[in-house]
């Protein structure tokens, strides 16, 4: 089955194309290298192109004679998204609607879409569940659940399967170090950490007043490789339904406190820290509840040490 991956050069579509092709799909990235790496299109055909593009997405589908999507292809930085919130709108959701309408002229009839935790907002139970409020605190979790609706909505009309895996934070690196986590600027935690361990550099913690045991933000940290599994287990459950829709994690929260902790115990090194506000739009507490996600998805996810212990060997080999 060839499967166009939408954000394919990006770190999670990276990723999720390697265990497609060894799992023995065809994945055929579409990006315009925005946020990408070419060189991280290793694992099967390249079509470059602008996920607002109707025509150049239509040109891939039909070019590659496509069976599914899977769509990863967004902008996603949540204090970014607060300062620029038509960008992310624009991107995310008039993104996806291109992406419907090539889909319909392509007659390609399963999608699943990387959807996210941040369509719920600040959670009022201590584990999320699917059924949870979706009450976003940020444009960027608006963006993500306006792409839900738009799915929601047009699914029928298409014929269309779906899945919407809301995931939550996205940690690691492939283990065999062929790829890995890369942005510029970093603004994700783990690689933050793991880099101001080695370097002997200050790491920012944002926000030490939330409303958690120790102040820092709770959250459920999920291995990108796990993620990627689930996202392939996604098109062969849409073989057999035509609409699922779950959360992603491990149903364990970590502070950022503790992630530190962990970084130092496993690194044998000190961090330097530095303390800062609470980003706008950080909800204090994001946990999966995962019981509905291990009815179709029995997997057992790697810890946070061990993402620390590949991120660790992945930045040596690269010094």
């Amino acid at each position: 089955m060839n499967v166009l991956v939408t954000g394919g050069a990006g770190y999670i579509g990276s990723h999720t194309s390697k265990l497609l092709k060894k799992a023995g799909y065809v994945p055929v990235a579409f990006d315009n290298l925005s946020n990408g790496w070419a060189e991280w299109v290793k694992f099967g055909p390249f079509a470059f192109g602008d996920i607002r593009d109707e025509e150049a997405l239509s040109r891939a589908l039909t070019g590659f004679k496509i069976e599914a999507v899977i769509h990863f292809a967004a902008k996603a930085y949540v204090e970014e998204s607060t300062r620029l919130p038509e960008v992310y709108f624009d991107n995310n959701v008039n993104g996806t609607i291109s992406l419907l309408k090539a889909m319909k002229r392509a007659g390609t009839k399963t999608l699943v879409f990387s959807s996210s935790c941040a369509t719920y907002g600040n959670a009022q139970t201590p584990t999320i569940r699917e059924d949870h409020p979706q009450a976003p605190t940020n444009p960027y979790g608006l963006s993500k659940l306006m792409c839900e609706q738009v799915i929601s909505a047009a699914a029928p009309v298409l014929g269309l399967r779906y899945a919407m895996l809301r995931y939550f934070n996205v940690i690691g690196n492939d283990p065999e170090g062929e790829i890995f986590e890369r942005h510029e600027p970093e603004t994700h935690v783990l690689p933050n950490l793991v880099s101001s361990a080695m370097s002997g550099g200050s790491f920012c913690l944002f926000g030490t007043n939330h409303d958690t045991p120790d102040g820092t933000a709770v959250r459920d940290y999920v291995h990108v490789m796990d993620l990627g599994q689930a996202h392939i287990r996604a098109i062969t459950e849409l073989s057999a339904r035509e609409r699922l829709v779950s959360n992603v994690g491990t149903g364990a929260g970590t502070s950022v406190r503790e992630l530190l902790a962990i970084v130092e115990k496993e690194l044998a090194l000190r961090v330097h820290v530095e303390e800062k506000p609470i980003r706008p739009g950080d909800p204090p507490r994001l946990v999966a509840d995962d019981r509905y996600l291990r009815t179709w998805f029995d997997h057992t996810f790697k810890s946070a040490g061990q993402a620390v212990r590949e991120i660790a060997a992945t930045s040596r080999a690269r010094a």
